[in-house]
């Protein structure tokens, strides 16, 4: 599903050049649920941007379900983006004065799915994140446990291939965070292929591989024993 090879990724530090991503060889196949860990600067943000399209490599080549990323403009990279992925971030990302059913159904809009198809599509995914009750509130009246369900339906809606999550447990309290976690692996245990950057190491134990990034480079990657999100919640 994922391919890169040889990824380099450097940033303009004034007359200074801060090479973040110094060779990153990773693939990921599809049905995978994989952690991204690493400190603060040990490139895992740049990669994540790098997979969801938001930045591109210096060198090295990326592939997604066997099409090549490169060389997009910001036309290609949003069509590529509304195709092939969904995203979850720490801050929900969801537009304050549309409900939660019309913050889901706006990936949808930009597919050019007619408007009675998206709203009840919407309502499906939204009823399968166990908040079909709340579709037609707004963000300010949802918990922070509801926005990242309200986040996590509208990133499913438009099918992607993968979902790119940052940090989706970053904002929310322990058991808010299990309840997302246990949301994630059940979309996971339909086969979507899934990524999260974390630093807590107790989500990265509820994927099913995590990959360590120390210093632009990949420090560990191993296969762990996943842990059930549901039993603590």
């Amino acid at each position: 599903m994922i391919e890169i090879k040889n990824l380099h990724k450097s940033y303009k530090m004034g007359s200074n050049s801060l090479h973040v991503l110094k060779g990153i060889d990773f693939s990921v196949k599809e049905g995978e649920l994989v952690a991204i860990m690493g400190s603060s600067g040990s490139g895992k943000s740049t990669l994540l941007n790098i997979l969801g399209m938001l930045d591109e490599a210096d060198s090295g080549t990326y592939n997604l379900d066997n099409v090549p990323i490169k060389n997009l403009n910001e036309t290609k990279a949003a069509n590529y983006r509304n195709k092939f992925l969904g995203f979850v971030f720490q801050s929900f990302n969801l537009i304050n004065y549309k409900s939660a059913l019309e913050n889901v159904a706006l990936p949808l809009y930009y597919q050019k799915v007619n408007r009675k198809k998206r709203l009840q599509k919407s309502l499906d995914y939204l009823e399968q994140v166990g908040l079909k009750e709340w579709a037609n509130h707004l963000p300010n009246e949802l918990s922070g446990g509801q926005k990242q369900r309200v986040a996590i339906a509208r990133a499913m809606a438009a099918e992607p291939k993968v979902l790119l999550a940052d940090e989706p447990t970053g904002a929310l309290d322990s058991k808010t965070s299990y309840e997302v976690m246990d949301l994630i692996q059940q979309i996971n245990d339909k086969g979507n292929t899934i990524l999260i950057v974390t630093h807590e190491p107790d989500i990265a134990q509820m994927c099913k591989r995590i990959v360590h990034l120390r210093d632009g480079v990949i420090e560990k990657d191993e296969m762990v024993e996943q842990v059930r999100a549901s039993q603590y919640v």
